[in-house]
């Protein structure tokens, strides 16, 4: 299951976004380091289901009316201030959690009501600006330190014949989440000497840079955008790629929906009232129906899209065993989703369902249009395919 991590200073709103994500019960509260040991829950990105194209919708619960959430892995650290890459703060521990992550979700305070140690301050008092680059350098000083304190052991591997340095920095690097490929692709990259002893910091940092961009990609999101000055949301945009959001507006949204009291999918551009409101309910859903208008919705949902679909150029895959019914062998339609990186073959999915189907694999079929396709044949968005193995 591909693995998200909420990153960013102390009370910038990880906690309030991880629980409208994954409806998990978490400790909320507006006081630095709220979040001390991580918490791990599970969210979905949303896409359209290929039931769409039947007459009748697949009766998977992750499937709301043609609506598919594809379940990934959320984990919400401790709060980062500056120098967590020396140890202060939970700094150590926050790092070390993010190297299952696939990609970090920086959530930045939009209103500038916290300082950079996430203290509480007057709403605008702090740029936000300041924080869109503090994790990212943050990150790579860590790594850079990692890899600093590890190169006496590069130096002595590389005096042994057949020295190979890829090998070398993936047994290094493959703990702090960075594949084989990566550190092959990044060492492509960069110019560096062959020599490790001829390295100097400035070649290590490199390293670290183009690593984490790599492995740890980001996106910003603009949390509390709500109540954020005007002009600090779009002075964020110009800064990198950010989705404006209001965590405590989506977990409203889906409390009604649990009192049912709000009719609202995640990710849905507007909701409708089905139940008895207070009065302050109401104002503070007219409030956030305007966020709402201005930004398609309150970015929770998009920021998780954003991270899956864009940034990891992944697709939904549908796998089934009757392809003329897209049923399993229990006669449920549609009951997989997964997601796989763009340019995946069937048999890359035979692999993801599981091993024994990858080992056993002997073809495959395009349940659309009910032909085999070729073993190096590019999967698209929606695709249904039946895997055909010696396993099956």
């Amino acid at each position: 299951m591909l693995s998200l991590a909420l990153a960013g200073k102390p009370n910038a709103g990880k906690s309030t976004f991880f629980a409208a994500a994954t409806m998990a019960d978490v400790d909320v509260a507006g006081y630095p380091f709220t979040t001390i040991d991580p918490n791990h829950g599970v969210s979905h990105v949303r896409t359209d289901c290929p039931c769409l194209a039947r007459d009748e919708r697949c009766g998977d619960d992750d499937c709301h009316d043609g609506t598919r959430y594809v379940p990934i892995e959320l984990l919400d650290v401790a709060g980062l201030v500056p120098g967590a890459h020396e140890g202060r703060g939970l700094g150590n521990q926050f790092l070390d959690e993010l190297t299952s992550a696939d990609v970090i979700l920086n959530v930045v305070d939009a209103s500038g009501g916290t300082n950079a140690e996430g203290e509480p301050v007057e709403i605008g008092a702090h740029d936000p600006a300041e924080d869109v680059d503090f994790v990212t350098e943050e990150i790579e000083r860590w790594l850079a330190g990692i890899i600093a304190r590890n190169w006496e052991s590069v130096e002595r591997q590389s005096r042994s014949p057949g020295f190979d340095i890829d090998e070398s920095l993936a047994e290094m690097l493959t703990g702090v989440g960075a594949s084989e490929a990566a550190i092959a692709a990044t060492l492509r990259e960069l110019d560096y000497p062959a020599d490790p002893r001829e390295w100097t910091d400035d070649h290590r940092r490199e390293l670290a840079r183009d690593i984490r961009a790599r492995t740890k990609p980001l996106v910003v999101v603009a949390n509390k955008a709500d109540i954020a000055p005007t002009g600090n949301v779009e002075r964020l945009q110009e800064l990198a790629e950010t989705i404006p959001a209001s965590a405590e507006g989506e977990l409203a949204l889906r409390r009604g929906v649990e009192g049912g009291a709000i009719d609202y999918d995640p990710g849905d551009p507007d909701f409708s009232v089905a139940g008895e409101l207070t009065d302050a309910q109401r104002t503070q859903l007219d409030e956030l129906r305007d966020l709402m208008a201005t930004h398609g919705g309150t970015g929770v949902q998009r920021a998780l899209d954003t991270a899956v679909y864009d940034l990891l150029d992944n697709i939904t895959v549908y796998p089934v065993q009757n392809e003329t019914k897209w049923t399993d062998g229990q006669g449920n339609v549609l009951p997989d989703a997964f997601l796989l990186p763009s340019g995946s073959t069937p048999l890359d999915l035979a692999y993801a369902v599981h091993s024994d189907i990858g080992d056993g694999y002997l073809h495959a079929v395009d349940a659309r249009s009910d032909r085999r396709i070729g073993d190096d044949h590019e999967l698209e968005e929606g695709d249904v395919v039946k895997i055909v193995s010696t396993a099956n």
